[in-house]
C-alpha cells in the first residue's frame, strides 16, 4: 500500500484537470454571485444555477477590457480553464472572457466565424492597403435614411469640398442586408474611378449591427478592389467587417475624417510651407549678396593684375633656378665623365705602351702571355707605340722577370 501526501494528492488532481482538453478551453454559463473586485485589480466570483456553484477568478489583465461591470446576480456565460487552486484544494475556473448571457449565443456565433476568416487569412495585415491622399470620389454603403450617412456627407463636404461622394443604399439591418451590403460593394467596384469606398452604419445592439457579422459581407469587403473603410457602430463596437476592411474607423463621423483630407489644414500647411520658402529665398539671397559683396572688396577683383604679375615674377624666379640647377648638374656629369675618362686612359694598353712596353702576338693574333707558350722558329708580331715587328724567335729563355706582389 502506497501512502502519498495532501500535496502529492492535489498536485495529480491538477495535472489531470489541467491535461484534460475539454476542460482546457470551456465556456460555463451561470449567475454570478460572491463578487469582489480587489485591489490588486483582479475579480473572485462564483458561478452558479439552481444545483451547482464554480468558484472563479478573472485577473487584471483580463478583466481590464470587459465591457460591462459584473453584479451580484448577473447571468453571464465565461470561458476560461478549469485547474486546482493548491493551498485551498479547490478547483476553480480560470476565466479569460465573460459576456452577459443575452449576447451569449450571437457572440459565440460571431467568434467561431472570426476564426474560421483569420485562418483562411482574411484579417493579412499584409494585404491591407494604404487610402489615397486626395480621393476623387468616395463611394459610400449605407443607410440612405440613417443618421451615419448624414453624418459622412456634412464631415466630408465640409473638409473636403471638391469630393465626389457618391451613395449606394442598401439595408444595414434585418435579414436582408447582408446580401444587400454584399451587393453594394459588388455595385461599387464596377463603378469607374472610385477611389475608396465607406461601408458602415450608426450605433445599434449587436443585433442591429449583426449584419456586419456575417460571412458575405466579410468575403465581399475581403473581395473588392478599391479599398474600403469600416465604419460601424461607436467606438468600443467591433464587427468582422472591421477586421477584413483595409481600415477601421470608430464611428462613420471618423471614417469620413480618414477618407478625406481637411482642406482648411492643407492651406494652413501649405501657407506655411510658403512662408518657409520665402523666408529660405531671402536667406539665401542674403547670404549671397554677402559674398557678393566680400568679392567686390577683396583684392583679386580690385586689381586682378597683381595676382597675374606675382605669377609672372614667380615664374621667373623658378625659371632661374631652374637655370642654375641644370648648370650644377651639367658641371657636376662633366666633372664626374673626365675623372672616368682619366681613370680609363690609365687603364689603356697605350698608356703602357708610352711608357715603353710593347705587346706579343702569335701567328693567330692572340697575346702571348708566358714565355713558354712560345717555340723557336714561330714567329710573332710586337706591338709598340708607332708601329710593329714581324720577329721570329730564335731562342726561349724562361725565367722570372717579373718581381710577384706579395
Amino acid at each position: 500500500m502506497k501512502i502519498i501526501s495532501v500535496s502529492q494528492l492535489t498536485g495529480y488532481i491538477k495535472e489531470k484537470l489541467e491535461s484534460d482538453l475539454v476542460l482546457s478551453n470551456v465556456w460555463v454559463r451561470g449567475e454570478i454571485s460572491n463578487f469582489k473586485h480587489h485591489s490588486s485589480g483582479h475579480m473572485y466570483f462564483t458561478l452558479k444555477d439552481q444545483a451547482s456553484a464554480l468558484r472563479c477568478v478573472m485577473f487584471k489583465s483580463r478583466n481590464c477590457n470587459l465591457g460591462f461591470t459584473p453584479q451580484e446576480g448577473m447571468a453571464v456565460i465565461a470561458r476560461g480553464y478549469v485547474t486546482v487552486y493548491e493551498r485551498d484544494g479547490q478547483y476553480q475556473l480560470y476565466v479569460e472572457e465573460m459576456h452577459r448571457q443575452g449576447i451569449g449565443a450571437l457572440y459565440m456565433a460571431f467568434l467561431q466565424l472570426k476564426e474560421k476568416l483569420e485562418k483562411e487569412g482574411l484579417f493579412d495585415q499584409q494585404r491591407k492597403r494604404p487610402l489615397p491622399a486626395f480621393p476623387g470620389k468616395v463611394g459610400v454603403v449605407t443607410s440612405p435614411t440613417g443618421a451615419a450617412v448624414r453624418d459622412i456627407i456634412t464631415v466630408m463636404t465640409r473638409r473636403y469640398p471638391q469630393v465626389h461622394i457618391i451613395l449606394i443604399p442598401v439595408a444595414v439591418q434585418g435579414d436582408d442586408a447582408p446580401v444587400q451590403i454584399a451587393q453594394g460593394i459588388k455595385l461599387a467596384n464596377t463603378m469607374a474611378g472610385l477611389d475608396v469606398l465607406i461601408v458602415g452604419r450608426g450605433g445599434g445592439s449587436i443585433e442591429e449591427l449583426w449584419a456586419f457579422n456575417t460571412e458575405i459581407v466579410a468575403r465581399s469587403i475581403y473581395e473588392s478592389k478599391v479599398p474600403v473603410v469600416s465604419a460601424v457602430g461607436h467606438e468600443t463596437d467591433f464587427t468582422i467587417a472591421d477586421f477584413v476592411a483595409d481600415r477601421r474607423a470608430p464611428t462613420p463621423s471618423a471614417a469620413a475624417e480618414i477618407v478625406v483630407p481637411d482642406c482648411t489644414e492643407i492651406q494652413k500647411y501649405l501657407s506655411a510651407l510658403y512662408q518657409r520658402l520665402v523666408m529660405g529665398m531671402r536667406n539665401n539671397l542674403s547670404a549671397l549678396r554677402e559674398r557678393v559683396d566680400r568679392a567686390g572688396e577683396s583684392r583679386v577683383l580690385k586689381r586682378p593684375k597683381d595676382e597675374l604679375y606675382r605669377k609672372t615674377q614667380e615664374l621667373d624666379y623658378m625659371t632661374r633656378r631652374l637655370g642654375q640647377a641644370m648648370i650644377v648638374q651639367l658641371n657636376g656629369k662633366k666633372t664626374a665623365l673626365a675623372l672616368q675618362v682619366s681613370r680609363l686612359d690609365d687603364l689603356s694598353p697605350l698608356a703602357t705602351m708610352k711608357r715603353g712596353y710593347s705587346i706579343c702576338r702569335d701567328s693567330k693574333g692572340r697575346t702571348i702571355k708566358q714565355a713558354s707558350k712560345v717555340r723557336p722558329g714561330e714567329g710573332i708580331e710586337v706591338l709598340m707605340l708607332d708601329g710593329s715587328l714581324d720577329c721570329r724567335v730564335e731562342r726561349v729563355k724562361e725565367g722570372n722577370y717579373v718581381k710577384k706582389e706579395s
